[in-house]
């Protein structure tokens, strides 16, 4: 855990006092004013503590914490003043989300008791996020691993869908781009759920009867219910339970939801899955749009738009058949990047990878894990760009 404090104060006698007194305590950083300290913040944080004076020239010291909140939300924010009127604690409060409020002078034992509650709360603030990280990213790694399991051709599109979700987060500047990223790993979950024979059906391509219809449908709501209850994935299961809906209001859910009413990230998810289809059906992302295009009513034009952006001109720039190869080569070769070009089978026939999935280094691993359980036809047929090559050499 960080020590790391800065204290922000436009007065240098001050600072030179606060440093006098905590240095053999506490790591202590100074800055002569609000500009400055949110520049520290970028060169020398994370900082466990701020602690800012009110009255500074140019930037005051509510306006400096509210701007330390939304970049650095974990550190813990003080304020030490000469000006203790109501209205200033009042706005401190309510606008920078202080935890304490001092008025100078302030002894220092009181300030040094201060530094040190303020370093307990951060260090359970950042414990508890720890915490929820590694619980989500450890409930997310069982869940694909049983779908790649359960329903490997479900499995096989989440890596494209993912290295996809990442790009358009990046295109639409989402403010949390993991939501996205796991969204489209988690999208297919429910067809866990599914029994064997529609699984098979699907695969081999086969008409499903009205009930099996009725029940891949509703595979988004059994995805939502599974993941719903994991921490920090509240959001998330809401955007895969709407990521069959049409924009013009179609489609699962029935419930009367349309247009910008739909969860943004579900209708990104709309997008990006029919995208990931339709390549497979038509064969490259351009004839992938003109499909999507002839049923453009589905889709938001602003994320269509933006999935144009990203992934039309990626296309035109990858068209260099000479700058990748196609290979066969033993599980334990695989590279991240490499994208299959026929299944991977068991040898009892069972699928295990799909046609198209490309691999991630995790991927490879869950992989070679199988493998030691079960035996695999090898090798398998892959397509290697050549930097990927290049890191295999």
């Amino acid at each position: 855990m960080t020590n790391k404090v800065l204290f922000v104060d436009d007065e240098v006698n001050v600072l030179s006092g606060i440093t006098r007194q905590l240095r053999k305590s506490f790591e202590i950083s100074t800055a002569p004013g609000g500009p400055e300290g949110l520049s520290m913040l970028e060169s020398d944080g994370p900082f466990a503590v701020v602690v800012s004076d009110m009255r500074m020239p140019g930037m005051d010291g509510i306006q400096f914490l509210r701007q330390v909140k939304d970049r650095s939300p974990d550190t813990v924010r003080m304020m030490l003043t000469g000006n203790a009127d109501q209205q200033t604690a009042v706005d401190a409060v309510n606008e920078g989300n202080i935890f304490r409020f001092y008025t100078k002078p302030c002894p220092p034992q009181d300030l040094r008791r201060a530094v040190e509650d303020g370093l307990r709360q951060y260090e359970l603030v950042t414990a508890e996020r720890t915490l929820l990280e590694r619980t989500l990213a450890g409930s997310v790694k069982v869940l694909l691993d049983v779908l790649m399991i359960l329903a490997p051709e479900a499995f096989g599109r989440t890596t494209q869908l993912r290295n996809m979700a990442r790009k358009m987060a990046t295109r639409l500047k989402l403010s949390d781009p993991w939501e996205l990223n796991v969204a489209a790993m988690l999208s297919p979950i429910g067809q866990i759920t599914l029994p064997s024979e529609t699984l098979a059906k699907i695969r081999a391509g086969a008409p499903l009867s009205t009930a099996e219809r009725e029940i891949l449908a509703r595979t988004p709501e059994v995805s939502r219910n599974l993941i719903a209850n994991i921490p920090r994935l509240e959001k998330v299961s809401q955007w895969i339970y709407y990521q069959n809906k049409g924009f013009e209001g179609h489609g699962f859910p029935d419930d009367g939801v349309a247009g910008t009413e739909i969860p943004l990230g579900a209708r990104i998810l709309r997008v990006l899955i029919d995208l990931v289809e339709a390549r497979e059906r038509e064969g490259s992302i351009p004839g992938a749009f003109k499909k999507l295009g002839e049923n453009s009513v589905h889709y938001d034009p602003d994320i269509l738009e933006a999935a144009r952006a990203c992934f039309l001109d990626e296309a035109n720039r990858s068209a260099q058949p000479a700058a990748n190869e196609s290979l066969k080569v033993p599980i334990h070769r695989l590279k991240p990047g490499d994208r299959l070009i026929s299944d991977i089978e068991a040898e009892s026939g069972s699928l295990v990878v799909s046609a198209g999935h490309e691999f991630s280094q995790a991927d490879i691993e869950r992989l070679w894990n199988k493998r030691q359980l079960v035996p695999l036809k090898e090798p398998v047929h892959v397509f290697r760009s050549a930097q990927a090559a290049e890191g295999a050499a």
